[in-house]
């Protein structure tokens, strides 16, 4: 069966993380996605990312750049313009993750663009957008999660503001650019016209607030931490330590309450108007947590776990990475792909979710920086050896030999 996106092909100027995050999930669906390198810089700064980095080597690189391509290329010279310009009629797509006004400046907009292909999408990554006052200040992670009201929800309630353990707005901004660039390049292929898509991580975010600024924006709900991570409006769903560990239980519905006191021994509770309904719950937060966490703690996370899934409560054990990569359904799936780099050694890394025929099944090592400069224009631009040659003899490739 075909890769679902083998014929499409992406011209990326991405570094770090949110934006390759966004196209190696592409790659891994078939799309050739060409890294465009700066050689004033040494080509992306996610190859220096340590730990475990070596020279143009890192374990981060490979996490967000396997399955594509590199070519080496200044774009700011005249040389390197002209060759650029020269594969953007083979192009699907130019991808950036710049500040907001970076793609201005880099004429790489449609309007800069759609003399040389009509139907060319124009994505932008960007911190805050192309437009508004915050539009050439840098974006990064931590900020967005600061500014979108993140930090304000995550933590325990005496507790400083915290980010979450991940840096989840930049995988979701990732996300959210890899499926608007291709909703317009569906467009592009339909109408033949393309146009230019504009993501930040901060209306990400703010946009991941959810019902959470709905109650806020509509009613004027001020959201709340709550410890042990419980549900803001649903009690009891949240963390409940053991006497080795921690249980995560989610009881969304009434019916799982009801599972879940008569698979501890509780029953009682259901006896109790603090705790019959969902309602009465949420105004006895603290009460009713109490009353669980006093028998929960009394055995092992195991045994919990266990006792839960045979009562249909859903529920699961906190695990670390490794006895996550452990766990039965991860055996099962094949989630964890295994690659041998020169330099590296085993690479093991988490398969992309997107599963469908056709996804990737083996993974290609993350490309050295400019490894695919010749192979990629030659077959898209059209240049003969005589023109790689001479743009390399005026330094368009900067170090990197083609």
């Amino acid at each position: 069966m075909r890769r679902p996106l083998e014929d499409v092909t992406i011209l990326a100027i991405e570094q770090y993380g949110a934006g390759p995050w966004g196209t190696v999930h592409l790659a891994d669906l078939g799309a050739r996605i060409i890294k465009i390198e700066d050689p004033t810089s040494k080509g992306d700064i996610g190859r220096y990312v340590p730990p475990f980095q070596e020279g143009e080597d890192s374990l981060f690189f490979e996490t967000f750049c396997h399955n594509k391509e590199s070519i080496s290329l200044q774009l700011r010279s005249p040389e390197g313009r002209a060759t650029f310009e020269r594969l953007v009629p083979h192009a699907d797509a130019v991808f950036s993750n710049l500040r907001g006004d970076g793609p201005a400046k880099l004429k790489i907009l449609y309007d800069d663009l759609k003399h040389l292909n009509p139907a060319i999408v124009c994505a932008s990554l960007s911190g805050f957008g192309m437009t508004g006052p915050r539009a050439a200040e840098g974006g990064y992670d931590y900020i967005a999660q600061g500014m979108a009201g993140w930090m304000s929800l995550t933590g325990d309630p005496d507790g400083p503001p915290t980010k979450s353990g991940l840096s989840l707005v930049d995988m979701s901004t990732g996300y959210a650019a890899a499926l608007a660039m291709m909703c317009a390049l569906w467009r592009a292929r339909r109408d033949g016209e393309g146009c230019d898509v504009d993501v930040s991580l901060f209306e990400t975010a703010f946009n991941l607030d959810m019902y959470v600024s709905t109650w806020h924006l509509s009613r004027g709900w001020e959201p709340i931490r709550t410890r042990n991570s419980s549900h803001p409006s649903i009690v009891p769903f949240g963390n409940f330590p053991t006497s080795d560990g921690w249980v995560v239980i989610a009881c969304a519905k009434q019916k799982f309450f009801e599972n879940l006191v008569h698979a501890i021994g509780v029953e009682w509770m259901l006896e109790d108007e603090r705790y019959a309904t969902t309602a009465a719950r949420l105004e006895h937060r603290d009460a009713c947590t109490a009353d669980l966490e006093q028998v929960l703690a009394t055995n092992t996370t195991d045994h919990w776990v266990k006792v839960l899934a045979a009562a249909d409560v859903p529920s699961g054990p906190i695990y670390s990475i490794a006895e996550a990569a452990a766990d039965p359904q991860t055996i099962a799936r094949d989630l964890i792909a295994e690659t041998e780099h020169p330099v590296l050694g085993t690479v093991r890394q988490i398969r992309s979710p997107l599963r469908m025929p056709g996804a990737a099944e083996e993974l290609r090592l993350a490309p050295k920086r400019g490894e695919h400069t010749r192979q990629v224009l030659t077959e898209l631009a059209g240049m003969d050896e005589s023109e790689i040659n001479a743009l390399a003899e005026a330094g368009v490739f900067g170090d990197v030999e083609v």
